[in-house]
This record gives C-alpha cells, structure tokens and sequence, in this order.
C-alpha cells in the first residue's frame, strides 16, 4: 500500500495506541469523582493537561480537550459570539477555510450575523490590506485557517494577529489542524487555536481547544464542569493523555522532518511538471506536506478510484467536504473552474519513503494517459 493522504487523518503512532491502552486499564475511574481513584484519574488528566500546555507555550487553565478539530471550531465561534453578542454580529473569514469553519459560518449568517470575507491574493494569501479596510468597530470575530487543507497555503497568522491588536475587542481564531506538527507554531498573536489529535498520528476522537486567559467563551456543550467549565461530559483520560502524546512525538525533530518531507515534495513537483495537462496548484507558500493538482479533462474521483486498484491513495479534496464537482479552495486562488473541478490532492508524511513516490509517478501516468485513452484523447 503506498499512502499519499496523510491530511485527511494518519496512522496511529504505536506509542500513543499504547500509552491510551495503560490509561484506560490503570485508571478506570471518573476523573470527576471524588474517591482515591477518582483522584488518580483527577491528577493524570491534569499532567496531560499541563504536558500541552508546556508543549505549546500557554496556560494549563487555557487548554480545553475537546472530541475534534470540529468542535473545537464550533465551540471557538459559537462560544464567541454567543459570549459576546453585545459587540456586534460582524464576522471576517475566508473561503479558504475548512467546512467546520464555512458551515457554521453559514449557520450564523442564517441567524442574523454577517459573515464577509477577506479578499486573497494571487499568492494565496490573505489580503492585509483589505483586512485592515473590513474590520470594524461591530467586528466580533475574525477566523483563518493556518494552512489551508487541499492546497496547503500557510497564512502569516503572527502578522494577522498583530494587526489585531489594535482592535482588542476583536478576538482572533486560528484552526490550525493542518499546522501543529508539520510547521513551528507561534500562539503569542492568537486568541483561540484548535487542532485535532488524528492529524498528528494520534487517536481519532480527541482534539484541543486553546483558549486564552482572558477570553470568555459560552459552552456548546451543557451539563456541568469537567476538565474544564467550557465543554460539559466525563472526561476521557486517556484519550487526553494520548493526545498529549501524539503532540509530543509530533514536535520531536520536527525541522528534520520538514527537511525531509520538503525534498519528496521538491521531487514529486520536478516530475509532475513534465507530465502533459498537469498543473500544480501548490505554490511557494504552500507546505510541503500538502501538494495540490489540476489534471485536466480527467475527473478527479475516476482517478482516484483507479489508483485506488494499485493500492495507491490520495485524495479529491477534504474528506470532510461534500460530495460537489468542484473545489472551493481550489476555484478561490486559482479563479478557474475547470482546475477546481479536476484536482486532486496528494498529501506526504515523515513516514513516506522515496520509493513510493517513484511508484506513485510511474503508476499515476499510465492512469492518466489509459484514462485519456478512453476518452480518445490520444
């Protein structure tokens, strides 16, 4: 098998399957609950709790476990503006976001908020300028994804933040889900930051919430405190100690391994360029570990299904996305529908070896070019 989509979630990393399996047979009791063993459960949640927060440079009291990067976007923007709903119903984000960002976006629009979105440049990025003209006095939110999840555009959130602080009313949130582990991560300018623990060869199920000391957010989640009074339910022990884990493991040498999956991508890019109707959609400001193309007049999921039968996988767009013909991500940098419609996303990892990519190019012509023969393009 030769795994090439390592964004839509990645194995699980031996260490971190091991260390929830001691927790859930060593510490079977409610960390909530008040006895002996409870109290056990009570202090290793708060090691886990605490071997983040060092991880990422903040506060124990600002790490919020949560069940996914999904609900830590929905619990870091309804939690916002339903906190603070007396500074106004103005929003600014970007169609470069994930659907867990744009789908509740669309549900506050449908609710009375206005939802505006930043203009990006040629290069992928967030046009400052253009946020410096949108932002207001009624502006409660401003939301951006760190890297984008089918291009990999990695935006200059440190910028955006300290553009920010000029405006302390607005608060800033950051879904970082495609960055923690593959690039360095500065939370000093952020407000809000959410990951997931399955993007870091953790455990499907769990995911972070940051959430700065000096803001408030109204829980989505009822029902009493937990780890925290911001998301109510028995705390899941080991699925945090497992997290804490996988983000551990996942910043060891994390410049060798950039290095390392910068050269497979360097590679992938030189051949791909020589293959006839492929255009790169990745630029310069896009990682490493996330290559975007267009191959033109092939339809993405055909493709996909045929590398499929070699064992081979990659991805159309996110998983999460619905299923349309066209990529939003995709037809919002390039403004061409027809390569939103035929791209495909090929995503690397630390674990990818050289050879897979050799097969991957060598299998994905001879697709291209059967599928184009059926098509009598040749």
């Amino acid at each position: 098998m030769i795994y090439l989509d390592y964004s839509a979630t990645t194995p699980v990393n031996r260490e971190v399957l091991e260390s929830f399996y001691k927790v859930s047979i060593d510490y079977p009791a409610n960390a909530n609950s008040l006895h002996k063993l409870g109290r056990e459960s009570f202090h290793l949640m708060e090691a886990a709790t605490n071997q983040v927060a060092n991880l990422l440079g903040v506060l124990k009291e600002e790490v919020i476990f949560t069940s996914g990067a999904t609900e830590s976007n929905n619990l870091a923007i309804l939690g916002t503006v339903l906190k603070y709903k007396s500074r106004g119903k103005h929003i600014l984000t970007t169609k470069l976001e994930h659907s867990s960002i744009l789908d509740t976006m669309d549900y506050l629009k449908n609710n009375g908020f206005e939802i505006e979105y930043l203009n990006i440049l040629e290069n992928g990025m967030v046009d400052l300028e253009d946020l410096k003209r949108k932002v207001r006095n009624d502006t409660v939110l401003v939301s951006i994804n760190h890297v984008n999840s089918e291009i990999g555009l990695s935006q200059d959130v440190n910028k955006i933040g300290e553009i920010l602080q000029k405006y302390p009313k607005v608060i800033f949130h950051v879904d970082g889900t495609q960055a923690i582990g593959k690039i360095k991560v500065n939370l000093d300018n952020i407000d809000l930051y959410s990951f997931s623990a399955h993007k870091i060869y953790g455990l499907k199920g769990v995911g972070c919430l940051i959430k700065k000391k000096h803001i408030e957010l109204e829980p989505i989640i009822h029902g009493g405190k937990s780890q925290t009074i911001y998301r109510s339910g028995t705390p899941c022990v080991a699925l945090y100690v497992s997290l804490a884990k996988a983000l551990k493991l996942a910043l060891e040498n994390l410049d060798n391994k950039y290095e390392y999956v910068l050269k497979l991508n360097q590679k992938l890019k030189k051949n791909l360029e020589t293959m006839k109707g492929i255009y790169i959609n990745s630029n310069e400001n896009s990682i490493p570990h996330i290559l975007n193309i267009s191959i033109l007049g092939i339809k993405p999921e055909t493709l996909m299904h045929s590398l499929a039968e070699e064992d081979i996988y990659i991805s159309t767009k996110t998983a999460c996305s619905y299923d349309n013909s066209m990529s939003e991500s995709v037809y919002e940098f390039t403004k061409n529908k027809e390569k939103a419609k035929t791209s495909v996303r090929i995503s690397l990892s630390y674990l990818t070896v050289d050879k897979e990519i050799d097969i991957f190019l060598k299998v994905l012509e001879k697709q291209i070019e059967e599928l184009r023969l059926k098509k009598g393009e040749y």
